[in-house]
Formats: structure tokens, sequence, C-alpha cells
């Protein structure tokens, strides 16, 4: 694949916030503020190799907060990093150690990821009643606040296929890994400088082996496959579904099920098997695209494999004629491998 500089341009419309200085961060606040330990002993019995240097971590302002944890623009070790703070409730025993234990098979797994398409681990704190994961800070922010700030179905198909190659990219990653994702969704991707994305957010994650059924799961619903929604037994197919429904956003820049409450979207993709209004003009290797990943039945989504291949194939055509979408279409009977720009004319006239 050819480097595509030119998407700088297309899509850094918003401004980027500047960076900051270790003084600005040592007078803001340092993590003495949160933790009994002013980072003196840095370390205690049963620290891990991934234990962070308390005494040179400084905490910002916060950018983004989640239902049991804040996340915080910091330094650390003249870094710029983000900074995930998780604190255990007092009043309720089970969720404090239920949250300890996702804390734990967080750092697990990000310990084990380096991609550049998934959010760098740099080190984390273990000291009850507060836990800290501490990441690279991406300066672009999210994809889905991206996406708010464009007017709808504005967004080229140039940069649509971008965008979804990088996320296809680090989730076949995290699936070659054995790990599910589980929460996939515009707000857990993350943009860097060059409208790179790194997929982020590994609370709810797992290694495949481990994952069972999802009963008692807290996952976002308009991006939830319907056999999590049903607390079904699931597979790397969840993340594929979620995939359906990111690529559709990228197309609108709109909001899944907007009109509808999460539980309402809930029900009507599981019992009615709903899915968000596909624009008339989304080319038709795109809607097919899209219809695969979200397909009601796991066995009928792609693997992550399949789709960078697609992707990969679609964005060289574009470089190569800006209007291949308006000439290019896939056979009526769909099958990814048929679906690639050098598939024989001849089959897609026929289609």
């Amino acid at each position: 694949m050819k480097n595509f500089n030119w998407f700088k341009q297309i899509a850094n419309n918003g401004k980027l916030e500047r960076r900051l200085s270790l003084g600005e961060y040592k007078r803001a606040a340092s993590w003495s503020k949160y933790i009994v330990s002013s980072g003196a002993a840095i370390k205690g019995e049963g620290e891990e190799e991934w234990s962070a240097d308390m005494s040179q971590l400084y905490i910002g302002n916060k950018f983004a907060s989640g239902r049991h944890s804040r996340i915080y623009r910091g330094i650390y070790k003249h870094g710029e990093v983000a900074i995930k703070l998780i604190s255990q409730p007092e009043e309720d025993g089970d969720l404090a150690t239920f949250l300890e234990k996702q804390f734990t098979s967080e750092v697990a797994l990000l310990l084990r990821l380096k991609h550049p398409n998934i959010i760098t681990f740099i080190a984390a704190c273990k000291k009850p009643p507060v836990f800290c994961i501490i990441t690279e800070y991406v300066p672009g922010g999210s994809l889905r606040k991206y996406l708010h700030q464009q007017e709808p179905y504005s967004v080229s198909l140039n940069l649509v296929v971008k965008l979804a190659l990088d996320i296809a990219h680090g989730m076949q990653y995290l699936h070659a890994e054995g790990i599910l994702h589980r929460d996939l969704k515009s707000e857990n991707l993350l943009l860097d400088e060059d409208m790179c994305v790194k997929v982020a957010d590994f609370g709810i994650s797992c290694l495949e082996s481990q994952c069972g059924s999802a009963k008692g799961f807290t996952g976002t619903y308009r991006w939830m496959a319907p056999e999590m929604i049903q607390e079904k037994n699931h597979t790397k197919k969840v993340d594929v579904y979620s995939f359906g429904i990111v690529l559709w956003e990228l197309l609108t820049a709109l909001t899944p099920f907007d009109d509808m409450t999460p539980e309402q979207a809930a029900f009507a993709v599981c019992q009615k098997k709903a899915r968000p209004p596909i624009p008339a003009a989304c080319p038709s290797a795109v809607r097919k695209l899209i219809k695969r990943c979200w397909a009601n039945n796991p066995h009928k989504r792609p693997h992550f494999e399949e789709i960078v291949t697609v992707l990969e194939s679609y964005a060289e055509a574009l470089e190569q004629d800006p209007d291949f979408f308006q000439s290019y279409q896939p056979p009526r009977n769909f099958n990814l491998s048929r679906c690639l720009p050098n598939c024989n004319r001849s089959d897609s006239a026929k289609a």
C-alpha cells in the first residue's frame, strides 16, 4: 500500500490541541492528589514489571469519562500520555472486586499488544482503591467526535476507506492474537495527528478462549451484535458486526439508531433484525460489505483478514481512479474474494 499523505488535507478540518509543557502539568496536579502514597516508595511487594514510577506522573485536564473511570491528559517521564483512573467504590464490594479483575485483565491484554493501529500501553499502577492505566496520548480525539463535527454524509469515500482500513488492520491483529475487543465503536477509536486510527479501551475485552457467554455483560447496545445482546455464547464475529456499524458511521457521520433509546435499539436489532438505514448514494460494493459484516447469523460475517484484503484493493483502485466506485459493481452473489476490483468484469455484467 502506498502512503496516503493527502488524507491529512482531506480530514484535518479541526485544530489539534497544543502540547503542554511539564511545568504546566506540575502546576496542575500530581499523582499524590489521587493516592495516599506520594510516590516516594514506588514499588511495594508484589509489584509487577509494568508498575509505573508514580513520582514522574503528572495529571492535567480530564477529557473523557466512562461508567467507572475518568481519563486525563498527563505527562509521564517527560512524554505526553493519557491516564485512565479507575476508582473502587467503598460501598459496593462486588463492584470493587469486578473493577479490580477488569483492571488486571485490561493490563494483561495491553501488555501483549504492539501494532500501529492499537493504542500503546506505557505503564500502570495498582494501589487500591484507585488504579490507573497509562497509554500514549492520541491528540486527534475520538472518531466519534470527529464525525460529529462533519456534515451528515460529507466524509469522502477516500477517507471512509482509509479509516475503515486502519480499523480493520488493528482488529485483524487483535483477532490473530486471540483477543475479542467486544466494545468496538467510534468512541473507542482514536485519531492521531496523521489521521491514523488506533483501537483503544480494552476494559471489557477478553481472550477468545475465556470469553464464554455474555451473561451480565455491559457493552454498548447501538454497536452490539444480537448474540451478545441476548447473552449467548459469542466469538470474534461480534467485533465484525460492530465494525459494520462503524463503517455505516463513517459513511453517514451520524449516530446509529439515533431516534431510539439504547434499549429500544437492542430490541429492534434482536427481535426485528433492524439495522441503520444505508444511504441510497452508498456504492454497491460498500453496501454489500456492510450488510455482510452485520449479518444476523455470525457465520455469514467475514473475518477481518478478508475485510482487509477487500479494503486494500478498494484503496488502491481509488488511488488509480477516483471514480472507481461509480463504475464498479460487485457480483450479486456476494463473496468477498469476488468483490475485488480485479474481478472479471464480465461476471459483474452478468450479475
